[in-house]
């Protein structure tokens, strides 16, 4: 299946808004399913929390910007000033050494900042009409991996997985941009990057959880259902993963579904839902375990 298929999803477009009384919900759960807890509300659109290394914080995206708020809610939201890039989208990574965030601008570029704010510092190349997404830095902290954006000499849009020296460096392309990819994310061991693909879908859209070596090889499904799979996500403990599972028929990963949290083996096996809620894009693109492996943050997207 062509890369094409749901291809609309990605490439930067306006900065979306909440409907007429709906709100963003931030939530801690227990990896179980247990604890449910919203703590914190507001009617802005908030997306994509991750927890920091030292536990103390959740960083989110709101506005373009970054804001950090700590996991019961009692402390902030307060901003981490990343002046003078201010339009960044909801793909952001935490350093494995607690000090650093990897930010991916919509300018299509990636940069990294300090934890507490400060001059972002670009990463990546630049490249003619070329997009990159971030998604995953490597557990020893020497690499990030990206989606590619481009167009062919068709001029339709082709998604590929690619890696970057964190210190930036030369692309390293891992798949072939024959199907669409995404949600790119290494193992805690380094060992797998896991990703969602429609390389083995017979309908557009029927994205599914595959993972291939740091190289590019091997790659296997993971996932065989009808639902369509994206973003997975691994605690530190490399225990289970994590994932965000839209309807049968969803094209790419859009707001306002009725969506599950689920998690399941490194195989794919003893899926168990432990959340659903009206949601999407926004809640739950980046990894959002606890440094403790027992708790995952997301944010839901009520309305009325």
């Amino acid at each position: 299946m062509s890369t094409t298929s749901s291809m609309s999803q990605r490439p930067h477009h306006p900065r979306r808004q909440l409907s007429s009384g709906q709100t963003s919900e931030l939530i801690v759960i227990d990896k179980n399913g247990e604890n449910r807890q919203v703590i914190y509300e507001t009617a802005a659109l908030i997306e994509a929390p991750n927890w920091t290394a030292d536990g103390k914080w959740l960083v989110y995206n709101s506005d373009g910007r970054l804001f950090k708020i700590s996991p019961d809610g009692q402390d902030g939201p307060h901003r981490i000033n990343t002046a003078p890039i201010e339009n960044l989208n909801n793909d952001h990574c935490l350093a494995p050494d607690g000090k650093k965030i990897f930010i991916s601008a919509n300018d299509g570029h990636i940069y990294s900042v300090d934890i507490d704010g400060g001059t972002p510092t670009k990463i990546t190349n630049n490249h003619d009409a070329f997009r990159h997404y971030l998604h995953g830095v490597s557990p020893d902290g020497s690499h990030l991996i990206y989606i590619g954006i481009q167009r062919d000499g068709d001029d339709k849009m082709v998604s590929s997985i690619y890696s970057i020296p964190t210190t930036g460096g030369a692309d390293t392309m891992l798949t072939d941009g024959k199907y669409f990819v995404d949600g790119c994310e290494y193992t805690p061991d380094g060992a797998w990057i896991y990703y969602n693909s429609e390389q083995a879908a017979q309908r557009a859209g029927h994205a599914q959880i595959f993972r291939m070596r740091p190289d590019g090889s091997d790659q296997q499904q993971i996932t065989f259902d009808e639902r369509v799979n994206w973003f997975p996500h691994f605690p530190a403990n490399g225990s289970i993963i994590a994932y965000i599972s839209f309807p049968k028929n969803t094209l790419g990963h859009p707001a306002d579904k009725h969506i599950l949290i689920r998690t399941m083996d490194l195989n794919g096996k003893n899926i168990k839902t432990i959340d659903k809620f009206n949601g999407g894009q926004g809640s739950i693109n980046v990894n959002s375990w606890a440094p403790d492996s027992t708790r995952l943050a997301y944010i839901a997207y009520p309305i009325g």
